[in-house]
């Protein structure tokens, strides 16, 4: 499921990198996806046949249904990047992001509930392996022990997104993000906690599934429960946290969007119509 979204909300950004790239990766992302899925599940030789089927029906709907409305969102990003912007506009722009998510997992959910009761206990091993591994990663990567360099790396992630739409950023714009990140009430403690929770969520859902009827719909509800669960996590403090967080990036983003030169917007404006004409030409029949 969380693949689903990487995909919807992510393939905007993916052309982040270049046409040509957003091209291939997509031409490659049903086989990508498979072998994702397959090391966090380790299908056997009845599922993986299943799988890649129910990858490409997902990809065929979204290629038919969710790239030109993917298009015509970055049409509309492309218009107003000449314009400053204010939080209430940026924050608009991640709620959209997040409808399309929506989507896309909802899409996803009665084959991958149909999938899932038929894991073994192996496999769901397995799975409960994985999640280990991922947490030891995001430690890796968000949980440095020297707070210098755990915020060194912050600032360096937020200067490479935004220097990936507007292109090469200058020292007053890089200070301010600086100044953002080192603000930002970002708890890497408190997402590593919430990401275990939803971890051990979606383990307790699959082996609800273990062994149902999945026709009658029950499966595909308790997974979408689980998705509900994910967007707005049934911890309170961690629900006022993340809309606090949220604001404040939303602030952030107008913020720097507001810094930028004329030619920085043109820049963004170019990149953002050639990422739109290959979405237009992906979605082609």
């Amino acid at each position: 499921m969380r693949r689903w979204t990487i995909i919807a909300a992510g393939l905007l950004m993916l052309a982040l990198a270049g046409c040509s790239v957003l091209r291939l990766a997509y031409s490659q992302a049903d086989e990508l996806s498979f072998w994702w899925l397959d090391g966090y599940v380790d299908f056997d030789d009845s599922q993986s046949p299943r799988v890649r089927d129910a990858i490409g029906r997902w990809f065929a709907w979204h290629r038919r249904t969710q790239l030109p409305d993917y298009a015509a969102l970055l049409d509309r990003a492309a218009t107003e990047v000449l314009q400053d912007t204010t939080p209430a506009t940026a924050c608009r722009w991640f709620a959209d992001l997040r409808q399309r998510a929506d989507a896309a997992v909802d899409q996803a959910l009665p084959e991958a509930a149909a999938i899932a009761a038929g894991f073994s206990t192996d496999q769901l091993l397995h799975i409960e392996r994985q999640q280990a591994r991922n947490s030891a990663e995001f430690r890796e990567d968000f949980l440095q022990p020297d707070p210098t360099e755990r915020l060194a790396r912050s600032v360096e992630r937020a200067t490479e997104r935004a220097e990936q739409l507007y292109g090469r950023l200058g020292d007053r714009q890089r200070q301010r993000i600086a100044e953002g990140v080192r603000s930002s009430p970002f708890d890497a403690e408190r997402w590593l906690a919430e990401r275990q929770r939803r971890h051990r969520d979606l383990l307790n859902e699959l082996r609800r599934l273990q062994g149902t009827d999945t026709n009658g719909g029950a499966s595909t509800a308790g997974l979408r429960g689980y998705w509900q669960r994910v967007q707005r996590s049934p911890d309170d403090g961690y629900r006022r946290y993340q809309e606090r967080l949220e604001a404040y990036n939303c602030d952030l983003s107008a913020q720097l969007h507001n810094l930028t030169t004329p030619a920085q917007r043109q820049e963004a404006q170019r990149r953002l119509r050639g990422w739109q004409s290959d979405l237009r030409r992906l979605a082609a029949p």
